[in-house]
């Protein structure tokens, strides 16, 4: 540590020397970090548990599969519609008393542009029950 000696006048030094308080203040300082406790953020949460007999009675939920393909068609369940179409089908499957799944596929190929626009109407129809299928088909690229 460097000290300055002050005036060699015989005076008293009238500077506090604030080296050893700086010292000290580090040395507390890294104690405090070191005692602070490990944040966890767990949360627990009661999963349900599955099942392993279901009911007899229970019947498979009805699911509609979009495909987008390269040529630009929309199919629905392997049929061939256009959009004003889409949107009747999307309006009567959210009458029925339990929603039906919709799958969207595109494939490889398939437009961008018309994506989005599948994209879009399936949102402002209100659907809940919306997933993306097939996409493991893309896991690794170029293939």
């Amino acid at each position: 540590m460097a000290m300055s000696g002050g005036k060699d006048d015989g005076e008293p030094m009238m500077e506090m020397n604030t080296t050893p308080l700086i010292d000290v203040m580090l040395v507390l300082l890294i104690m405090f970090i070191i005692t602070i406790p490990v944040a966890t953020h767990s949360v627990d949460i009661d999963l349900p548990v599955p099942n392993p007999n279901p009911p007899e009675n229970m019947v498979d939920p009805v699911k509609n599969k979009i495909v987008l393909t390269p040529n630009g068609e929309i199919l629905w369940n392997g049929e061939t519609i256009d959009q004003g179409t889409l949107v009747a089908n999307l309006q009567t499957s959210l009458t029925f008393a339990v929603e039906p799944e919709l799958q969207f596929e595109p494939e490889a190929n398939a437009s961008y542009d018309l994506s989005a626009k599948v994209l879009n109407i399936i949102k402002a129809s209100g659907v809940t029950k919306f997933g993306f299928v097939g996409n493991e088909k893309y896991r690794v690229f170029g293939k």
